[in-house]
Order: structure tokens, then C-alpha cells, then sequence
């Protein structure tokens, strides 16, 4: 999932500057700060982490992830079992409740599927289009029927947009509504938010864990400058933040009142390029910027060496990663040849920038002097994180830096998002490659491991030659907390465990 934002706006700025010390003082209330707003509470509508990461707790999936991110585990669903030839999945739904008191069922389970598929608002309809029925055969048995085998249905079903909502609340109240106040089935339930400011969630007393969970509540809050974030935990005016600039990683662990946390990640960073902008859209031109741009350095400058230099969109760690997939090398002579050969010598590009987001500005400032040695100009265009994701959308852009984590265990979903369908320009990217579409496609129906590593090898070298993005660089998830919270922690697919955090 990728690192996207909207109205964050004014107040997030002044929030951010001047914190009032009541909310992190509050018994048994996390307050965390973060760079930018939610967009929805309505899973279908966004692929944002902002969004995710704070629908995990708000919402249950079926199927979980574990903390280590690296097995399936029950959740709304306490046990499931597929028949034999791969097509029917029956899965026993808990005795439940949503955060409204009404009861949670199969019925409730079968909507949100069918809805992720066939709502016209879905993000996420592709990975889901293997569904042929989804039916409560009685209040807690879910009979799913798919079209054909497919290798990662259970891992879907575990992705946070494929969460289980209340059927009667959505029709009640209706998308936009429930989008701004969900009826949860998660540890949390969305008591507030004001927009460009805070999310306030207060604990759900229907969860059906709500025993294991500690806090009385959790607030998201808007803090867009990284500098800004960091003194805030330092001063005691927010219990714990997200998203620690690299350069200060050593500084904070020095301080006694404060943990830094680094957590393995799916996390890849990468310059994202838009096909569509004339000469962008050949291959030989993104190929000469993939020379162009020196990863290395990138590395070693911005990420204070907690980054390692990647080289496929799959993230190093994950199901079916090829190590040994190609490294172009930094070679700006070459880069030029490259450019001159396709009649683009004196390139000049857009470069869209997130200000305040120190490494973002400290990456563009790196890669516009390198592009330079090569005779391409970036001009940087700083935008307001609420402005960013707007324009990328809009393809109002040629070239920006990004970054994705995976959501779920297998590589089905990151590929068919950012290689393998159209519904969102691949990842903005408007990428086309209809034999790449098609390998993708395929991928999702092979249940031999062995053949099927072999698709996404195939898949990652085809990426790597047509140069669908520029990678960059693999990191860690770095936080920091208050000395007196404990188990704030993610797990490599980026979900926050706060069911189980404490204040103390």
C-alpha cells in the first residue's frame, strides 16, 4: 500500500505547532501523530496506508495476518476449510456483535465481499473478480464459490479494504455517511473526526476481543512536518509518532524518556513516472533515467544507511522476491546515449515534491543533481501533502517519489495494482504492457509454487526491462514513543497491533 494523502489543511499545521497536553495526559488515551488526514472510513474507496492503518483497528478482517507477517490467522472467521478441487471455501463466522449493538452474520460477511467486487467505487475489484458467490447458508456459515482456483483467495481476504462492515448500517446510512462515522467491528469504534486535525477512536466494548484490548482510546493526529512531529513525543504532547525521519533515528534513541522502534517492513520506495508524458512513454527514455539516478547514494545520503537499495517492486523478504533480478548502474554517460538515440536529449520533467516531508525534499534535491549530470532538468514542484496525491491521480505530473507495503502475504495484489489492470492507470503510472496484464492473470491461477515463482520472476525482470517505476530503496518502519507505552509495534505488512498497547 502506498504512502497517499488529502486535506490535511491549516489546522493540521497548527495542531501540530501548538498540541494541547490535555489529550496526552488522558488516562488510557494513545495519541499519535502522523503526516496526513484519513481520506474515508469506507474500505473499497482507498489503497492509502493512512486509511489501512488505522482501519485495522477499527474494522476485522475475516482472515488476519499475524505479528510476524508471515502467516494467516483467524479473525472474524474462527476456522474455514477449502474443498478439494480448490473452489469452495466454508467459513465458520464468530458469535459477534458490531459496535452498534447489532448482530454480526454471514449475511454481514458475504456483503462486504460482494461489495469490494462489484461496487463501481471499488478500488479493489480486480482481486476480488475470482468470486463467483458469496452466501450465508445460516448466520455463521460463509460458503464462498470461486470461478476458478486461485492461490491467493485466503491472503485477499485478509487485505484491511476487505473488511467485514454492517450490511443494514451501509444501506441505512449509505456510503458517504458510514463513511465518515463506520459502525465498527474492529477493537475501535470512530467517535470524532475532525477533518484535517484528528481521528478520535474510543475503545468498542462489542469486540469481540475487547477483553485483550487495553486502551480506553486512540487518536490519529495531523502532524505534516516531520521536525514538528518528533519535538511534539519530546515534549510529552503526543504519546507516540509515525514515519521518523532517517537523520533523526540516532538522535531520539538517545533520549531517555523515549523508545525508537524499527520494524521489519514491506516498504519499497520508488520514483514513479508517468508513461503518458511524451517522451516518458518509451522505454529507452525510462531506462536512461533508471541509469541516471544513483540508488546507492540515495541510500547512503537520505536513509542514513537504515535503506538498502532495491531492485524489484517486489520488496526483499516477500514470497517469490528475485534477488538476482537486474541492478541498472549509475552511469549518466550511458543515460545520455540512451536519450539522444530516442530524440529526447534536453529533457525536462516535472518533479512533484511533498513539502515538509524531510525526506522526500532531501531525495529530490539528490536526484535532481543527478539527473542533471545526465542533461535531464527536473524542476521541483513543492505541493501541500493535502495537493500531492490530487495531482497524482490527475496525472498532473512527471515523475515522483512514492512508496508502497505490501497489504497481504502473497505478491498477487501488489502486481495486479501496479502491473497487471487499468483501473487505476496502474498505479498511476499508466503503464502498459498487455503481455505483463496477461503473465499477471495468470499468476493468480497457477497452484504449482514452483511454476508460479517462476511467473513472478518472469514478472519482476519484464517490469525491471520496461521500467515501469524506478526502484529505489527498501526500508524499515521507523517509530518513536513515549518511554511509558508499550507494544507499539507494526508488523511488516504495516498493521498496528494497538489492541494490545498499553499507556502506562
Amino acid at each position: 500500500m502506498t504512502n497517499r494523502w488529502k486535506s490535511i489543511g491549516l489546522a493540521a499545521m497548527l495542531a501540530g505547532l501548538t498540541l494541547s497536553a490535555s489529550y496526552a495526559e488522558a488516562a488510557g488515551v494513545l495519541t499519535i501523530g502522523r503526516r496526513e488526514d484519513s481520506t474515508t472510513f469506507d474500505p473499497i474507496k482507498t489503497a492509502q496506508n493512512i486509511d489501512n492503518w488505522v482501519f485495522s483497528n477499527v474494522y476485522d478482517v475475516l482472515i488476519r495476518v499475524d505479528k510476524t507477517g508471515t502467516k494467516l490467522e483467524p479473525g472474524l472467521a474462527e476456522s474455514w476449510t477449502a474443498s478439494d478441487d480448490g473452489l469452495t471455501y466454508t467459513l465458520k463466522i464468530r458469535d459477534t456483535k458490531f459496535s452498534d449493538g447489532s448482530p454480526l452474520t454471514a449475511e454481514d460477511a458475504a456483503y462486504s465481499l460482494l461489495r469490494i467486487r462489484d461496487d463501481p467505487a471499488s478500488l479493489w475489484s480486480d482481486s476480488y473478480k475470482v468470486i463467483d458467490t458469496a452466501v450465508a447458508t445460516d448466520a455463521h456459515t460463509l460458503t464462498i464459490k470461486l470461478k476458478n482456483p486461485s492461490a491467493p483467495f485466503l491472503s485477499t481476504l485478509a487485505l484491511p479494504n476487505a473488511s467485514v462492515i454492517s450490511k443494514k448500517g451501509m444501506e441505512l446510512l449509505g456510503p458517504d455517511a458510514y463513511g465518515e462515522k463506520p459502525i465498527a467491528s474492529g477493537a475501535f469504534v470512530v467517535d470524532e473526526w475532525r477533518r484535517g486535525d484528528r481521528v478520535i477512536l474510543k475503545k468498542n466494548p462489542n469486540f469481540w476481543e475487547a477483553d485483550r484490548v487495553k486502551l480506553d482510546g486512540v487518536e490519529w493526529i495531523s502532524v505534516p512536518d516531520d521536525n514538528t512531529r518528533m519535538l511534539n513525543v519530546q515534549a510529552g504532547e503526543l504519546d507516540a509518532a509515525i514515519f521518523v525521519p532517517f537523520s533523526r533515528v540516532e538522535e531520539l534513541k538517545k533520549d531517555p524518556n523515549l523508545n525508537v522502534a524499527i520494524d521489519a517492513s514491506t516498504r519499497e520506495d520508488h520514483l514513479l513516472i508517468n508513461h503518458a508524458h511524451g517522451a516518458l512513454g518509451k522505454k529507452e527514455v525510462r531506462q536512461a533515467l533508471d541509469l541516471a539516478i544513483d540508488k546507492k547514494a540515495i541510500v547512503d545520503t537520505v536513509t542514513f544507511g537504515q535503506g538498502t537499495v532495491a531492485n524489484s517492486y517486489i520488496p526483499k523478504g516477500a514470497l517469490y522476491y528475485y534477488a538476482d533480478n537486474l541492478q541498472r548502474p549509475y552511469d549518466p554517460a550511458k543515460a545520455k546515449e540512451l536519450l539522444a538515440a530516442a530524440g529526447a536529449s534536453d529533457l525536462t520533467l516535472n518533479y512533484v515534491v511533498r513539502a515538509g516531508d524531510e525526506v522526500d525534499e532531501q531525495t529530490a534535491v539528490l536526484v535532481q543533481q543527478q539527473l542533471q549530470k545526465a542533461g535531464i532538468t527536473a524542476n521541483l514542484q513543492k505541493v501541500d501533502p493535502s495537493q500531492e496525491w490530487d495531482m497524482l491521480v490527475a496525472g498532473d505530473y512527471d515523475i515522483s517519489v512514492n512508496y508502497w507495503t505490501n497489504d497481504i502475504l502473497d505478491p498477487d495484489q501488489k502486481t495486479t495494482f501496479v502491473l497487471g489492470h487499468d483501473s487505476n492507470n496502474n498505479y498511476l503510472t499508466n503503464y502498459k504492457n498487455e503481455a505483463v496484464k496477461e503473465l499477471v492473470a495468470k499468476a493468480r491461477l497457477e497452484l504449482d509454487p514452483e511454476k508460479r515463482e517462476q511467473m513472478y520472476v518472469n514478472l519482476q525482470k519484464m517490469a525491471k526491462d520496461d521500467v515501469n517505476w524506478i526502484d529505489l530503496y527498501y526500508s524499515p518502519y521507523i517509530n518513536v514513543s513515549r518511554k511509558n507505552i508499550e507494544n507499539f509495534h507494526q508488523n511488516p505488512l504495516g498493521r498496528f497491533f494497538l489492541e494490545d498497547t498499553v499507556k502506562n
